[in-house]
């Protein structure tokens, strides 16, 4: 049975969507985001688990085709419906819906466990207390935890460069070192301004005759301003609208996670800044990304088990 949650408008509750297992399901999954990052980090361990245990939660918008019949329920009883569970997984409670979901987790006494989603900068928000992180690396437990001693990390591996490794190049293609580049956009992004990010992208494109491809979240007035710039500089644009999991051109970007979704596929991929600050320094090294000019980043490795199925027995064990 699938549950619709709705917001109260009056008390600014958040929407979202629940499906059930069954009414005895034990173990919440949280999704955030339809993009391919949140679904391989939270959605992709539920093949490994019994429908029957599992409740997944959607978040406002989120359109996803998941198992279940739904059924419309508001936010604030979403604990009534979440009576058998005892562990929950998500990105995070930085989220209305996540924060409504590790409110209740708490007064549950649930088992928690954050999933990584993405590669992390300084930006990245805090660990919910008393959780359990299941990171791409041992490098990122460290860091994400920062010397707190409320919370605990595992390392299982990232599904996103799972699933890209397992599309990777058969055999490198004739002429690929000579293809144009595809700059990957991150006009988008809060780490670095966006009048630093604009220039970086224009002094690359300009010096190697590269293609700019916006990011799918550069859709806001200040990244369309940012893109009639671009244009007037005489930037080309990738309109093409394919998924960049099919794109097979070599790319360059700031700190971009397609770096290591492309290096994972067998497609040169380097990273590009000027005067990098020391904490976009300490990210390329922590993920192996290679400057422009020098060899492409190498593929990270690959994890025994597939992070998913790690993940699914993780939870299982914790809700036994």
């Amino acid at each position: 049975m699938k549950l619709r949650l709705v917001g109260n408008r009056n008390a600014g509750e958040p929407p979202a969507t629940v499906v059930h297992g069954s009414p005895d399901a034990d173990i919440v999954v949280l999704v955030d985001a339809a993009h391919a990052s949140m679904v391989n980090a939270v959605l992709a361990p539920v093949q490994w688990i019994p429908p029957a245990r599992v409740i997944t939660v959607l978040g406002p918008g989120v359109r996803l085709d998941v198992p279940g019949t739904a059924q419309v329920v508001r936010v604030g009883d979403l604990g009534t419906h979440l009576r058998s569970a005892r562990t929950l997984l998500g990105c995070g409670e930085y989220t209305g819906i996540g924060t409504v979901a590790w409110s209740w987790a708490r007064k549950a006494g649930a088992d928690t466990f954050v999933s990584q989603h993405g590669a992390l900068t300084p930006h990245a928000p805090p660990l919910p207390r008393d959780s359990t992180l299941l990171a791409w690396s041992e490098a990122d437990g460290e860091f994400w935890r920062s010397g707190r001693s409320d919370v605990h990390h595992l390392e299982v591996g990232s599904q996103l460069l799972w699933a890209a490794s397992e599309a990777a190049l058969d055999v490198a293609r004739p002429g690929a070192d000579t293809e144009p580049i595809t700059y990957l956009g991150q006009g988008h992004a809060a780490e670095i301004s966006r009048a630093r990010l604009v220039e970086a992208a224009i002094r690359f494109c300009r010096a190697h005759d590269a293609t700019y491809r916006p990011h799918p979240s550069e859709k806001d007035k200040l990244s369309l301003v940012a893109h009639a710039g671009l244009r007037r500089a005489g930037i080309r644009f990738d309109t093409s609208g394919a998924p960049l999991a099919t794109w097979d051109r070599p790319v360059v970007s700031v700190f971009s996670t397609g770096i290591l979704e492309m290096a994972s596929r067998g497609v040169d991929a380097w990273v590009d800044f000027p005067r990098p600050p020391a904490w976009l320094g300490e990210f390329w090294e922590r993920y192996g990304m290679s400057r422009f000019g020098g060899v492409p980043t190498q593929a990270p490795p690959r994890p025994g088990v597939e992070p998913a199925q790690q993940i699914a027995r993780i939870l299982l064990e914790a809700a036994a």
